[in-house]
Formats: structure tokens, C-alpha cells, sequence
């Protein structure tokens, strides 16, 4: 299958060359690779001039074109015509050097799938056993991993997700995809992780980046994914395999991130469930409270007091926001 490489940047030409490095050592490589580039200087388009690479395309766009989904929808205008599946990744991931090729394995093993997603190795510790007797440990499919704080303190409120990782409660704040285990097993899921998906170029004739999520747009991810799981089935092969850096620049500050957890969370939710029940809304609601507080508490416990601080102001803004001033979400 022809494929395309979508990568949007924002001021990490160094972190953007390691990552094209790791696609020059692909044992499959995409057919073409567009790079949008939303920076407000000439430092990534310099290291084009000094390392090219096969295939490339590079787009600097202007500032009202800014912003991951509007850069996303940006490259999807770009593929060629030729191309069946479109490719996103961060630019501060480095791949292992047969995720392309186990991507396009996951298209012709799953026929049906609309979407595929790739997995991040280097952010969660996990663990082969037979044994479930440790509340401390999640488990999943003969594989454990430490249970995060956060879960061990909604277990104890009956806030536990009742659906498997990857899909969405009817309360929301479901376990991620870092909550399956590195089995090399293909999984269905209804979220995909943005930096590292993939989906059929056909999907783009109904379907774009929701412009809802501005700038850092933080859950835009969830959103598609989770509009593309209404046409379709999502998959994630844990065989793909990349690891994530987290690079620093780029990102927004902890308050306005903080409320972006909460608005956006609120959002991706009704996308999924429109018209929750009151019970959903209850927990919603008791959940966002509960991990806000979890957040707080890391003023007291954690070397980064201020950040932990401005992250949970700007939750609790975010909050009482939506009384006055949901999000409203397109149909």
C-alpha cells in the first residue's frame, strides 16, 4: 500500500531530525513524507537545506494556519493522489526501524480497519506473570505494570473505567493505550494516540481535524478517532513499535494546559456520548474533582510546586467554565 508521512512541527528542529533519521532506516519507507511547519523561525527549514532526505516535501505555513489540527488538515490537502493510507507522528519520536512495515502487516491482516496506531515502548515498565494478587499492579492479557496513583485513588470512590484500554466509559477518563501490554498482539480499540496513527486516506472524504482544538490541541486525537470509530474499526498493533521523548519546547504552560484537560476532556466525551445519563454526568464530574485534587497534592509531594500549582488553577478554571461557557461540539 502506497502511504504518505505526515509530520506537523512547531519549533524542535532537533528532536524533527532524529525522528527522519529513524524513518531513513525504515525496511519500509513511505512513499512520500510532508513536513508542516508552523514555527515562527527559519531554523527547521535549515536543516532540510543541510540533510535532505527521499521524498520530502516541506510546507511552512502562516500563523493562521498554526495549530496541530489545522496543520494536520493542512498536509492531508497535500497527499497524493495515489497514496491509501496517511501517516501522523510527532516530532519527538524515534522509530524502531520496522514500525512502517508493521503498520501496513496490521492494513492487510485487518481488512475492515479504518485507522492503525502504533506503540510507545519507553513510558511504561511492564512485566510477564501468571499471578493477579498484587492490588498495587494492573494486569492485562498475562502482562503487569504498576496501577498509577491516580486509578488506585478512583478504585477506592467506585470510579474504576468498566471498559477495556482504548475505549471510552461512559463517564469518560478511560485507561490510554499505555495500558496494553507489549504483547507484539494486534488490539481493537476506539482512541488512538495522534503522534503515532495512522488511517485510510478514504476516511479524509468525510472526515478532517476538528479546528476546535487550538494550538497545543491537547485530546484532538481522541476526538478523531473517536469520529472515525463511528464508521469503522480502529486498531493498535503493539509490533509497531517508537519511543517518545517528550520534548519541552513547543507546549503550552501548565495553566492553560490545566484547562485544557478539563474543556477538551468535557468535549471528547460528548463527542463519544452526546447525551449522557445523570449517572454518567455524577461520575464525570466526581472523577475530574477527584484527579484535580490528586493534581494539588503534588504542590506539597513533588519537586515542581509552581507547575503543579498553575496546572491545577487552570484545571479548577477550566471547570467552572463549563457552567457558563461549554464547549460546543460540532456534529
Amino acid at each position: 500500500m502506497n502511504f504518505t508521512l505526515i509530520v506537523c512541527t512547531y519549533m524542535r528542529p532537533e528532536p524533527l531530525l532524529k525522528l527522519l533519521n529513524s524513518v531513513k532506516a525504515q525496511t519500509l519507507y513511505p512513499n512520500e513524507i510532508l513536513i508542516i511547519d508552523g514555527s515562527t523561525n527559519h531554523e527547521t527549514e535549515i536543516i532540510f537545506n543541510e540533510n535532505p532526505f527521499k521524498n520530502l516535501k516541506y510546507f511552512k505555513v502562516e500563523e493562521n494556519q498554526r495549530g496541530l489540527t489545522k496543520q494536520r488538515n493542512f498536509g492531508v490537502s497535500k497527499v497524493s493522489e495515489t497514496v491509501e493510507v496517511v501517516c501522523f507522528l510527532d516530532d519527538d519520536v524515534i522509530l524502531e526501524s520496522d514500525y512502517f512495515e508493521q503498520l501496513m502487516v496490521t492494513y492487510a491482516e485487518k481488512p475492515e480497519a479504518l485507522a492503525v496506531g502504533g506503540y510507545i515502548t519507553n513510558e511504561v515498565a511492564w512485566g510477564r506473570t501468571d499471578d493477579q494478587n498484587d492490588s498495587s499492579k494492573f494486569y492485562y492479557d498475562g502482562w503487569m505494570r504498576n496501577e498509577p496513583s491516580r486509578f488506585k485513588m478512583r478504585k477506592k470512590f467506585g470510579l474504576l473505567p468498566d471498559v477495556e484500554p482504548g475505549f471510552m466509559p461512559t463517564f469518560s477518563h478511560g485507561r490510554s493505550i499505555s495500558f496494553l501490554p507489549p504483547s507484539e498482539k494486534i488490539y481493537q480499540v476506539e482512541q488512538l494516540m495522534g503522534g503515532v496513527s495512522s488511517c485510510k486516506k478514504s476516511v479524509f472524504k468525510t472526515l478532517k481535524f476538528s479546528t476546535y482544538f487550538e494550538g497545543y490541541g491537547l485530546y484532538e486525537d481522541a476526538d478523531f478517532s473517536l469520529r472515525v470509530a463511528k464508521q469503522g474499526k480502529l486498531y493498535v498493533n503493539t509490533a509497531a513499535k517508537l519511543e517518545h521523548f517528550h520534548d519541552a519546547s513547543g507546549r503550552p504552560n501548565k495553566f492553560k494546559y490545566g484547562k485544557m484537560v478539563i474543556r477538551n476532556g468535557w468535549y471528547v466525551w460528548r463527542v463519544k456520548y452526546p447525551k449522557p445519563s445523570f449517572k454518567a454526568v455524577m461520575k464525570w464530574h466526581a472523577t475530574a474533582f477527584l484527579l484535580t485534587l490528586v493534581r494539588l497534592t503534588n504542590v506539597v509531594n513533588t519537586k515542581n510546586k509552581q507547575e503543579a500549582f498553575r496546572e491545577s488553577f487552570g484545571r479548577i478554571v477550566g471547570w467552572l467554565s463549563l457552567i457558563f461557557n461549554a464547549p460546543k461540539v460540532d456534529s
